[in-house]
């Protein structure tokens, strides 16, 4: 079985944990979990080091429990950030990336809430301050996509859904935390290398992302005169716990391979790239889409 190359993952120039082709596999639950997913996606780097870009910074990270948004918050904890990390109910992700956390010597709050609901952004928001008195960083990630064959296979409750999910919350969380971020305080929101290229099967969930495109553009002219700085980052396909939710079991094995890399992105390749843009070495960078897609390239 043919095992992919992470460059300066540790020691290792070989993953001969994580295959190329995976298990077939599928979870009926959504947004999934990953404490059961075969095999487990890589969050970490080992030898990824802190340097203290983001000492004693705080940071919200929706959706921080499991995927991206776990390898965001392991990142920004080894840069010496601490986390408030809302997620829907994977609590046993959830307190795995809190002991991580804290492993590392910065502190965690975990929101087990529902950020579709009337109000959860502010108590999130509230929350942070109650905990930590500042907020620094707000990193819009949470998500959920489904696949329909047809744009008639889609119910306007799935479709009210992908958008209060992916982005109406964002606009809330954005809403609510905006008052308390400072001067050279950031916005991250997470999109997808698929709002430019378009999906057949996610009409919906393409949509949602490229409105956070907009969103972060527009957002970033009218934040600028406060020095408030937002950027996007759009994966490309990423092992994560949307993947057995999304796809079929057969169409899990081979997710990824058709990438110019010819592998899925691990989680853990994306978060320098937030680490970069919520810290102050990209203190010129504001209004723009940065892409971690293995290779696709998009115009």
């Amino acid at each position: 079985m043919p095992f992919p190359v992470y460059p300066y993952i540790g020691w290792k120039q070989q993953c001969t944990e994580v295959p190329v082709v995976f298990p077939p596999q599928h979870q009926d639950r959504r947004p999934g979990f990953e404490y059961i997913m075969n095999p487990r996606p890589i969050f970490d780097n080992p030898a990824y080091i802190g340097s203290g870009r983001l000492h004693n910074k705080v940071a919200i990270v929706t959706g921080g429990d499991s995927g991206i948004g776990r390898a965001v918050a392991v990142a920004f904890a080894k840069q010496g950030a601490d986390l408030v990390i809302p997620y829907l109910n994977e609590h046993q992700d959830a307190a795995e990336t809190k002991q991580i956390i804290q492993q590392l010597g910065r502190r965690c709050e975990l929101m087990a809430i529902d950020l579709r609901a009337e109000g959860a952004c502010a108590s999130v928001v509230e929350r942070t301050l109650a905990t930590f008195g500042k907020l620094d960083i707000l990193v819009n990630n949470h998500g959920v996509q489904y696949h329909q064959d047809s744009i008639l296979n889609i119910s306007r409750e799935q479709l009210l859904d992908t958008f209060h999910t992916n982005i109406i919350s964002f606009f809330e969380m954005t809403k609510a935390a905006l008052p308390h971020l400072p001067a050279g305080g950031s916005i991250i929101n997470t999109t997808s290398d698929t709002a430019f290229s378009g999906m057949a099967n996610m009409i919906d969930y393409t949509a949602t992302k490229g409105a956070i495109v907009s969103f972060t553009r527009s957002l970033s002219l009218s934040l600028s005169s406060q020095k408030i700085r937002v950027n996007a980052v759009a994966p490309g396909p990423t092992w994560t716990p949307l993947i057995p939710t999304a796809f079929t079991k057969e169409e899990t094995t081979t997710f990824g391979t058709d990438t110019p890399m010819g592998r899925p992105g691990q989680p853990f390749e994306l978060a320098p790239t937030y680490v970069l843009l919520a810290s102050d070495d990209a203190s010129a960078i504001s209004g723009q889409v940065v892409f971690v897609n293995v290779g696709n390239v998009v115009t």
